[in-house]
């Protein structure tokens, strides 16, 4: 179940809940019982593992010429 962050409108408290996704319907404040809207906010992206800028940001070959293969006639 994921857990979504709630704000009341009467007096700002924030708060955490535990719902189902398929439940719907208002959220009473805990500290007052007013009216609270769900809080959105961004999710941050983690980049893990040895690999990810090898893989994904490789420079590319030097213009020199060294490590071009050329056929031969």
């Amino acid at each position: 179940m994921p857990i979504y962050e709630y704000e009341c409108s009467g007096c700002t408290h924030r708060f955490e809940l535990k719902r189902k996704f398929n439940e719907t319907g208002a959220v009473p404040c805990p500290n007052c019982g007013c009216e609270t809207q769900r809080v959105f906010s961004a999710t941050p992206i983690i980049f893990k593992g040895p690999g990810f800028y090898v893989t994904d940001y490789r420079k590319s070959p030097p213009a020199d010429g060294k490590g071009e293969v050329k056929a031969s006639k």
